[in-house]
Formats: structure tokens, C-alpha cells, sequence
């Protein structure tokens, strides 16, 4: 993972608030005079302690009682508007920045996610965005509160003298800037591997969830348990070493605090033997002082939450700034009709790293327009991957696949997925209903037209003796499907689809040979305006191609 910098970062992640920066503006307008009435209570109470006891200051006891009432009613108001607007901008931020990680994880697959830890991704699009939150709700904002509010109070000590304004600038300098970055420094890298372990916790997890048939079948949940718990007490350690680091932090802060506080103190009394500071001076200074470090210990404060924030930051850009493979086209006028694939000297191999495993080699092939090819082969030969290239999941490295005379790299991405459908052997529902999940080849399809591809498919009349029919929710957690009915759906989104070349990867595997009879011969009919490739193992499937070819070793024949 590439590592960036702290401040990287935060440019990088301050870079998205541009379209808000009037509100963003308006926020710390706010908070800045909200913390001047903060603070000025606390002056204004020293200025009537010293009214009590007799020294002559610049406001009446009367006057220091009616503008005290009168900040904190502003205060509390002007706090609300600061949280309001703030926390507005962060949930807008969080939408916007879950659009764009979905809109690039879109682009990215299947060829840059396949193999992609599942956990990660997950953690990434919930936890590490939700903790964004952090950063655009009470980062932002109180950094540039911080600035101002300290402006003005630094000006206020040197009314009484220069001296004053330099300590409480070192002192907030000292716990607003200093101290965050000792600690940011402290526990950064513990920060990234907590997040990055949090991930992994995640995918084993979703692993054991999805095979927990297996684990129970092969009698492994002990171990994978024992995992789980070796696995936790790994992540406890690090969050152990990361509350370890706040508390040293939040020690330091008080310390210097104080130490800056009493430093403001020694000086006053200082000047006060010089003739150089009255008692008001002295008292009034050494109160401001005391009370003037909230809006640093707020900084301070939060370079204890961004060490995950800043992971998380990291992580989230690191996934809106990786490069697709495979680049989308957009439209650049309309596609020349569709006449058959040409196939030329196709050459592809996965790569996995620095590894690289070739899987296709000088393939050649001339696939005509309407009508069905076969292609068998053994696991591994190549079948599925040069399904994936003609849908142009992948480019191949050598060689050229072209539609209609056109290469398949130069056709519009949204033409490309228009001219295909493709079905594959494990078929994806979501938790919707029935007719939802079909309507998804083709949306704003009729009810009609999804009980005809369903009729194709050879799932309809199971699917009208379900209590609900059509409405029924399926998917994780609800209707359990077997995995032919899974199927079936699958080949019925290709049907609705209604596109001119079929894509079919062992679509009939989960069913029996009744059904797949069925499917065969609606597929058979289809034929006549249809090209489809059909890639499967079994004999019976093949019986309806007009030609097969044989994959082996990488080359067609």
C-alpha cells in the first residue's frame, strides 16, 4: 500500500470540501465567536472576582453579570449553528465519497477485484469512510477555529503586554501543533496496521460465515475459532498500544497546559514588581490563559482519533486512485451492425503479482454471425477466460478480437455490454424480489416481458406456486434457492436481455435433464437471430451446437 504523509493527506482529503466552502465558511465564523464567548466568561469572571474585591477594573460587577448571561445564551446557540453546519458537510462528504468508491470499484472490476480481499473492501466501504466523519466533522473546522480564536487571544494578552502574547503563542503552538504531531508520529504505524488487520479479521470472518457448511461438515470450527481468537487478541494489542498513545498524549497536553499556564503567572507577577503590569493585568491574564487552550485541546484531542482516521484516509484514497486494466469507451456515435467475432493470433496470461500464468496462446477463430459454437476443453484449457476477453473483462496482451470489423477495444463499453449477455455457472441474486432481480438485464422491463424470459428459462411455473410469485424476496437471508433455480433466474436475465450475442459458461451445470432439455431447445429456436457460444462439459449440451471446438492447452481446434 502506498504510504502517504500526514498532510498528504489532509490536502488531499480537504480537496473534496470545495463544493461547500460557504458552508464550511459559515461553520467556523461560528465557532470561532462561539469560543471568544466561551473564553470571555472566564475573563469576565475574573474581571468580577477582582470587581469583589475592591480593584478598580475596566467594567462594573453589574456589567460583568449582564454581558456573562448574555454570552453563555450565545454560546450555546452559536455552538449548535458550528455542530450543525459541520456535521451537514461530513454526511454530504461521506455520500459523495461512497458514490465515488462505488463508481470506481465499477470500473475497477472484475479484472483489478478479482482475488481482491472481499474483507478489506467491505471495511473500506463502511468502517474506514464512517470514520471520515472524524475528520470532516470535527477536523476541518476546529483547525481553522483553532487558528483565529488563538489570533484574537494573542492580540488581547499584548494589550497588556508583549511578553504575554509570546508565552500563550509558544503555548499554543506548543499543544495545538507540537504535541499532535509527536503523537500522529507516535502512532502511525500502528494506526495503519490496525486497519489493515481490522480488514483481514473481516474477510476471515466472511469466510467462515459463507462456509460455515463446510466448517461443520469437516468438523473445523474449533480451529477456525482459535483463529478468530488468535486473531482478535492480535487486533486488542494494537488498539492496547494505540489507547496507550492517547493517554500519553492527553498527559502531555495537561502537563503543558499547566506548564504554559503557571509560565503566564510567573511573568505577570514579574512584570507587576517592574511597574510594568497592574493587578488586573496580572490577575486577568493568568485566567485567560487557563481558559483559552480550548479550541488546541481540541486539536490535541483529535491527533488521538485521526491515527485511524488518517489509515483510513489512506486507504480509501488508495482505492480512488487505482488505475482500471481495462479502460471504459464512451460513445463515439453508433456501432456498426453486428456480423460475428474475428479472432486473430489471441495471446493472454493472469497476472498475479510479479507471476504470470499463461492461459491462452496464438488463439485464432472465426465465429459467424447467428447460430451456436460449442467450445469444450478441460478445467484450466481456457474456455471461460476467452468468454471473459470477447466480454472484455480483460485485454489480451498479444493478438486481437474484433466485432464487425472493429476491434473490441475501440467499441463503446455501454455498446459492447448492450450486443452481450453473459451467464455463468454461479449466478448472483440480490435481496430483492424475483421479477426485481430478473428486471436487472433490462430495467423498466414489463411484468410481461419478465414472465416470457421466464417462460424461456423453464422457472416460471415454479415460480407462480410460491406463495408471493414474482414478489418474492430472494437472495442472502431469504428465500433459499437450489442451484439450478439460481440458474434458471440467470438464464432468464440473458433472455430479457434480448442482445444479439449470448455468452453461456456451463449455464445448464445445476440442472437436471429435463430442464435442461427445455432450456436447450428455446435456445435451439433462438439460433436464428441469435450467435451463441456455449461453453460446457456436458455431451447432451453440445448436441445442439452447429460447431464445436476443442480447447487444449491454450489453443483452439
Amino acid at each position: 500500500m502506498k504510504r502517504r504523509s500526514g498532510i498528504k493527506i489532509v490536502m488531499q482529503l480537504i480537496g473534496l470540501v470545495k463544493p461547500m466552502w460557504l458552508i464550511m465558511t459559515g461553520a467556523v465564523i461560528l465557532g470561532v465567536i462561539g469560543y471568544l464567548c466561551a473564553t470571555f466568561i472566564t475573563i469576565l469572571g475574573g474581571y468580577g472576582l477582582l470587581g469583589v474585591l475592591g480593584v478598580q477594573t475596566k467594567m462594573s460587577l453589574h456589567t460583568v453579570f449582564i454581558v456573562v448571561a448574555a454570552l453563555a445564551v450565545l454560546r450555546g446557540a452559536l455552538r449548535y449553528g458550528e455542530q450543525a453546519g459541520n456535521h451537514y458537510i461530513a454526511f454530504r462528504l461521506l455520500a459523495l465519497i461512497r458514490d465515488k468508491v462505488f463508481q470506481k470499484l465499477r470500473k475497477l472490476a472484475p479484472a483489478k477485484l478479482e482475488g481482491k480481499d472481499k474483507g478489506n473492501l467491505i471495511a473500506i466501504l463502511t468502517s474506514d469512510i464512517e470514520l471520515l466523519e472524524v475528520f470532516y466533522a470535527h477536523t476541518i473546522s476546529p483547525v481553522c477555529i483553532a487558528v483565529l480564536t488563538c489570533a484574537v487571544m494573542i492580540a488581547f494578552f499584548a494589550s497588556y503586554h508583549p511578553a504575554l502574547a509570546l508565552i500563550a503563542l509558544a503555548g499554543y503552538v506548543t499543544v495545538g501543533v507540537i504535541l499532535p504531531m509527536i503523537t500522529s508520529k507516535m502512532g502511525k504505524e500502528d494506526g495503519n496496521r490496525y486497519r489493515n488487520q481490522f480488514g483481514e479479521i473481516n474477510t476471515y470472518f466472511l469466510d467462515s460465515i459463507r462456509g460455515l457448511r463446510e466448517v461443520i461438515q469437516y468438523d473445523c470450527g474449533e480451529e477456525r475459532l482459535a483463529n478468530i481468537d488468535q486473531q482478535s487478541e492480535a487486533l486488542t494489542k494494537l488498539q492496547g498500544r494505540l489507547k496507550n498513545c492517547e493517554g500519553k498524549a492527553r498527559a502531555n497536553c495537561d502537563c503543558a497546559i499547566l506548564a504554559f499556564s503557571f509560565l503566564m503567572l510567573m511573568t505577570s507577577v514579574y512584570l507587576f514588581q517592574k511597574g510594568m503590569l497592574n493587578t488586573e493585568g496580572v490577575v486577568i491574564s493568568t485566567i485567560s490563559m487557563l481558559g483559552s487552550f480550548g479550541p488546541v485541546t481540541a486539536l490535541s484531542n483529535l491527533a488521538n482519533n485521526l491515527l485511524h482516521t488518517f489509515a483510513s484516509g489512506n486507504r480509501v484514497l488508495e482505492l480512488l486512485e487505482e488505475e482500471p486494466l481495462i479502460q471504459e469507451v464512451e460513445e463515439k456515435g453508433a456501432e456498426p451492425s453486428f456480423d460475428g467475432f474475428h479472432i486473430k493470433d489471441l495471446t493472454f496470461s493472469y497476472k498475479q503479482g510479479e507471476e504470470e500464468e499463461q492461459i491462452l496462446s496464438d488463439v485464432s477463430l472465426e465465429i459467424p454471425k447467428n447460430g451456436i459454437l460449442g467450445i469444450v476443453g478441460k478445467s484450466g484449457s481456457g474456455k471461460s477466460t476467452l468468454i471473459k476477453l470477447l466480454m472484455r473483462f480483460w485485454d489480451a496482451e498479444k493478438g486481437e478480437i474484433s466485432i464487425s470489423g472493429k476491434p473490441i477495444k475501440e467499441w463503446s463499453t455501454n455498446g459492447l455490454r448492450a450486443l452481450e449477455s453473459y451467464v455463468i455457472q454461479d449466478t448472483y441474486l440480490f435481496e430483492d424480489t424475483i421479477e426485481n432481480n430478473v428486471k436487472l438485464a433490462r430495467l423498466g422491463s414489463t411484468h410481461e416481458q419478465v414472465v416470457e424470459a421466464c417462460k424461456k428459462a423453464n422457472i416460471h411455473e415454479w415460480i407462480e406456486s410460491l406463495p408471493n410469485g414474482y414478489d418474492t424476496v430472494i437472495g442472502e437471508g431469504n428465500h433459499q434457492l437450489s442451484g439450478g433455480e439460481r440458474q434458471r433466474i440467470g438464464i432468464a436475465r440473458a433472455f430479457l436481455h434480448n442482445s444479439e450475442v449470448i455468452l453461456l459458461d456451463e449455464p445448464t451445470s445445476n440442472l437436471d435433464s429435463l430442464n435442461e432439455a427445455e432450456i436447450l431447445k428455446v435456445l435451439k429456436e433462438q439460433q436464428k437471430d441469435k450467435t451463441i457460444i456455449l461453453v460446457s462439459h456436458r455431451q447432451s449440451t453440445m448436441k445442439i451446437a452447429d460447431r464445436v471446438i476443442r480447447m487444449k492447452e491454450g489453443r483452439a481446434s
